[in-house]
């Protein structure tokens, strides 16, 4: 069952820029994450993109959870998946949220990624 779903838009040099200041790498990305980020700039704004899509599966923004506690890394074939941590954990355990699919994609100028958040059904 779908439990609430997001999507977000934004400019990839925007956060390239931003990414220069390590405060906001620090602030905004995980450890990992920004291992994947060396390998490639744009998946800071790829990331970003993310975070903001899952913000808004919950309904809530940025209010309730801060961006760090959203996670999104990519698997052995380029897949993104997401890891929650603190209260976007809590958040999605409390809304029944069993699993988030995220999809990415990118023009020249724009990151876009979409989110879907699933519960399991009895």
């Amino acid at each position: 069952m779908i439990i609430g779903i997001g999507t977000d838009m934004i400019e990839i040099e925007r956060v390239i820029k931003a990414c220069e200041k390590e405060s906001f790498l620090i602030r905004y990305f995980t450890v990992e994450e920004r291992e994947l980020i060396q390998s490639d700039r744009n998946k800071a704004a790829d990331n970003f993109a993310v975070k903001e899509a899952v913000a808004k599966v919950f309904g809530t923004g940025f209010g309730k959870i801060e961006p760090i506690e959203i996670e999104c890394l990519r698997d052995s074939l380029g897949k993104p998946y997401i890891k929650l941590y603190g209260k976007a954990k809590e958040l999605g355990e409390c809304m029944g949220i069993s699993k988030i699919h995220v999809s990415i994609t990118n023009t020249k100028k724009y990151a876009s990624a979409f989110a879907v958040g699933e519960a399991l059904v009895n």
